[in-house]
């Protein structure tokens, strides 16, 4: 995929009003996700995105603390003036669930075990939790 098609399916999906905001919104959320999907996991989806998308992407410092999902709109909206929590998960699903095509079932699922819980819904996939681990949250949501 060429750039111009990954920023028109992103225009498409967000349906931002221009090429241009769109083009903005991919950058600023391929940068945030650069700092938080590395090894070989970032190597391999640099290889999957388009070369200036990967020059985003991988040109980022690897996070000393992943953020968690909420974290991350949050972050993302910080870097987009005037955006809110509400218009930031949408620029970030918006340019996740293109990034999510490209990667491929294998490697989305590697980057989402490896992410913080909640990741897998900004990618527009489901994260289905073990029973173990939902007998767990219940028994701590009872406390």
């Amino acid at each position: 995929m060429r750039w111009s098609d990954f920023v028109d399916t992103v225009r498409e999906r967000g349906q931002y009003p221009t090429r241009k905001e769109a083009e903005r919104v991919a950058r600023i959320v391929l940068s945030a996700l650069g700092g938080h999907v590395t090894g070989p996991e970032r190597v391999k989806l640099a290889r999957r995105l388009p070369p200036e998308a990967a020059t985003v992407l991988a040109g980022q410092i690897p996070a000393v603390k992943p953020l968690t999902a909420a974290e991350f709109v949050d972050n993302v909206a910080a870097r987009v003036p005037g955006a809110t929590a509400a218009t930031a998960r949408w620029d970030v699903g918006s340019v996740l669930s293109a990034v999510a095509d490209l990667a491929g079932d294998d490697l989305l699922e590697r980057m989402i075990h490896r992410l913080p819980p909640g990741y897998a819904l900004l990618f527009g996939r489901v994260q289905l939790m073990p029973a173990r681990d939902l007998a767990v949250q219940g028994e701590a949501e009872l406390v």
